[in-house]
């Protein structure tokens, strides 16, 4: 199946929320739901890299409804901050994009060290259902919305040397098959995307050697483009996407195939 931006359903009416929307493939969301239509709310950790993301987006998309919220998903408190202030600003979130997560330091599990291990988790996984817990009720009273979880194909193959990462992200595809089961009766789907790797800064938190072992277990010989996971997320989140949930949509390339 092929995508495209041009292609995909207006998103015009709608507010989205996208978590880690500073960088990377959450920046790339943020600007594609921005294009779309949507009015965005780019969550991010760090105020100041935030509000350069925000600027950023004007300057390119002019007509972009797009505003910053502060949200780091190692905090409880801040999580419950961030949801009181979208329900006091907004009567209804339609879409969440759960993209924010950290790759974290490569080593055998016996070495892994322990803090570091429950911090990737904790934000990978534990992160993503927090936001959930937090917005599910309101699209459950407005029977409608569209979550997007943004997992890995190391959630599915198991990376080695990434045993944090990739337990991080297994959970969150299992979080996301038991949600959008729970959800299915209303209008609201929830789905993940299993990208392999993309050129994004992601990559400068690995080594060299970790990068080039990725890119090796890819069919396809090269990674994943910028356009080609946003045009899958702005489908998954539109009003098109009517029926599929709970399910996984894989975007590596060929590494993974079921």
């Amino acid at each position: 199946m092929s995508f495209s931006i041009a292609k995909t359903p207006s998103l015009k009416g709608k507010t989205a929320l996208v978590t880690g929307g500073n960088i990377g493939l959450g920046f790339e969301t943020v600007k594609a739901l921005a294009s779309k239509g949507a009015h965005v709310l780019l969550a991010a950790r760090n105020e100041e890299k935030g509000k350069a993301a925000v600027a950023e987006v004007q300057k390119l998309i002019p007509k972009a409804q797009i505003e910053l919220l502060r949200l780091d998903l190692a905090s409880q408190r801040s999580i419950k901050a961030a949801a009181a202030e979208v329900g006091n600003k907004f009567s209804q979130l339609d879409l969440l994009i759960n993209n924010a997560g950290i790759t974290g330091p490569t080593a055998p599990l016996w070495e892994y060290d322990v803090e570091m291990w429950n911090k990737i988790v904790q934000i990978n996984l534990v992160g993503t259902f927090n936001c959930c817990r937090a917005i599910v009720p309101n699209m459950i009273e407005n029977n409608y919305g569209r979550i997007v979880n943004v997992a890995s194909v190391a959630g599915k193959d198991g990376n080695a040397n990434a045993s944090a990462y990739s337990s991080g992200k297994a959970g969150a595809i299992g979080l996301t098959k038991s949600l959008g089961k729970e959800l299915a009766d209303k209008n609201i789907a929830v789905n993940a995307v299993t990208p392999a790797g993309a050129k994004t800064r992601i990559l400068d938190q690995m080594s060299k050697e970790h990068v080039q072992r990725m890119l090796s277990k890819v069919p396809r010989g090269r990674f994943l483009e910028i356009h080609e996971f946003t045009s899958l997320v702005c489908w998954l989140s539109s009003e098109e996407n009517s029926f599929s949930t709970a399910a996984v949509f894989d975007i590596s390339g060929g590494r993974s195939t079921y």
